[in-house]
This record gives C-alpha cells, sequence and structure tokens, in this order.
C-alpha cells in the first residue's frame, strides 16, 4: 500500500516535466516543513488542473497576486503516479484543496471488486493539499507555461507535431509540414 499525505499549509506547491519535448515526464510537488510529495501525473492532468484552478480563482473575490513561479525541487522521489484529482474550497481558511488520488491499475481493480466487505481490502493512497490562492495562481501560470514548452500541435487534427513531421488522419494519412 503506497502512503498517503496531507499538507495543511504548504510552502511550495507547483508543477513540473522532465525531458525533452515528446518524451517529458510530469511532477506535481508540494512541500511542508520536511515533508517533500512528488506525484507521477500525466501532462492532460497538470492543464486541466491550471484551467480549473484559474477559473476557480476567477469566480473568487480578488485576493492576493500569484506568487514567485516555482520549479521542481530536487532531489526528489515520486511517491505514486496519480488517477484523479479533485479541487475543492475551503471559504472558512481561505484555501484550495486540491485532492490527488493513486492510480489503481486494473488487475488491482479486479482483485478490489467486491471487496467491500474484505477488511485487508487496499484503498488506493491520497495527497490532498491545501494551498493559498497565490499558490494557486502560480500554479496556473506554471501550467500553461508547461503546455506552450511541449510539442507545437497540428492545426488540423490537434494532435501533436513531432519533429520528424506528423502523420495527420485528417490529411488521409499524409505527412504535413514539419514542426
Amino acid at each position: 500500500m503506497s502512503a498517503s499525505f496531507q499538507l495543511d499549509a504548504p510552502d511550495h506547491f507547483t508543477a513540473g516535466a522532465v525531458g525533452s519535448p515528446g518524451q517529458r515526464v510530469f511532477y506535481l510537488q508540494a512541500r511542508e516543513a520536511d515533508t517533500m510529495v512528488t506525484l507521477k501525473c500525466e501532462k492532460e492532468q497538470v492543464a486541466a488542473l491550471g484551467e480549473y484552478l484559474g477559473g476557480l480563482l476567477a469566480r473568487l473575490p480578488a485576493g492576493p497576486t500569484a506568487d514567485d513561479k516555482r520549479e521542481l525541487l530536487q532531489p526528489f522521489e515520486v511517491a505514486w503516479p496519480v488517477g484523479t484529482l479533485g479541487v475543492g474550497y475551503d471559504a472558512e481558511r481561505d484555501r484550495i484543496l486540491v485532492v490527488a488520488n493513486e492510480r489503481v491499475e486494473e488487475d488491482e481493480e479486479e482483485d478490489t471488486e467486491g471487496a467491500e466487505d474484505d477488511p485487508d481490502a487496499v484503498e488506493p493512497a491520497s495527497a490532498r493539499f491545501a494551498i493559498t490562492r497565490a499558490q494557486a495562481a502560480a500554479f496556473v501560470e506554471r501550467a500553461r507555461t508547461l503546455q506552450r514548452a511541449g510539442r507545437p500541435t497540428c492545426p488540423m487534427c490537434g494532435e501533436p507535431k513531432d519533429p520528424a513531421g506528423h502523420v495527420c488522419p485528417r490529411s488521409n494519412g499524409h505527412v504535413v509540414a514539419k514542426a
């Protein structure tokens, strides 16, 4: 069973990528005191979280501006891969709650189906980060920067284009212009 985490007031919250475009591995990272949590995630998860946080911030009353942009802290060790993300808002504490749940492999899911009554059933790990609006604003900017640093997308199909060219399904399989 993987470890779960709860950071009620992290001093660091960011996303980052390691590798070259097309080969990048994305991470979600937070730190509070001596606890640093790094989770592996998908590019789409970072983009969706950034977009959602941006919309949430737009609906909230004006608050603090974004703190400085944050890079991944080194060295880091990945705790587990992210399966799902959720977001909530704690108005009492003026904190945005980001919840990441561990990705469960299909064979593990089959083993746990019908295991509600099994006291030994393994629950996926979770990580809960209660971030400030300033941290959320910085995350939104960071997510957008990571998206812009990726491969350009094909104007016809929206798929990423490789440096060697792109076989676009909307052009009957013909290679379109190089990136």
